[in-house]
């Protein structure tokens, strides 16, 4: 079961995020979490709706792979505010549409490998 940390501002709050983006730079860091914390904190749409929104912005652009790259995180964020895999999988299905096919085979790739991550480790022991 995906333990949740549903935060009132998925940025400002999560601190975990904020040493990831200031491990990339440390300037950066300190710049995009005061201006997506701002925007984060807009009142009308839910952190998790926003969590999903960053990740069709990331299929649309193609921000999945590579150093630095915010789908991890943007995936990591939307199933911290509740998201489940079958709704981002879905919502990678909704992007073909718009996005295109070959741009979300990639991110699907990046998603199974997200979710292999995620994955307790077996103990090695098995049972005959």
């Amino acid at each position: 079961m995906t333990e949740h940390k549903i935060y009132k501002n998925a940025v400002l709050d999560d601190i975990e995020l904020q040493e990831g983006l200031k491990g990339i730079n440390p300037k950066f860091g300190d710049f995009v979490t005061r201006v997506a914390g701002e925007a984060w904190g807009l009142p009308l749409i839910d952190q998790k709706t926003k969590a999903l929104i960053t990740i069709a912005v990331d299929v649309a652009n193609q921000d999945h792979t590579g150093s630095g790259n915010p789908f991890g995180a943007h995936v990591n964020m939307a199933l911290k505010q509740g998201a489940t895999r079958e709704e981002i999988e879905e919502l990678l299905l909704f992007m073909c549409v718009y996005a295109g096919f070959n741009k979300v085979a990639g991110c699907f790739g990046t998603l199974n490998t997200i979710f292999e991550l995620r994955r307790p480790k077996q103990s090695g022991i098995r049972e005959l």
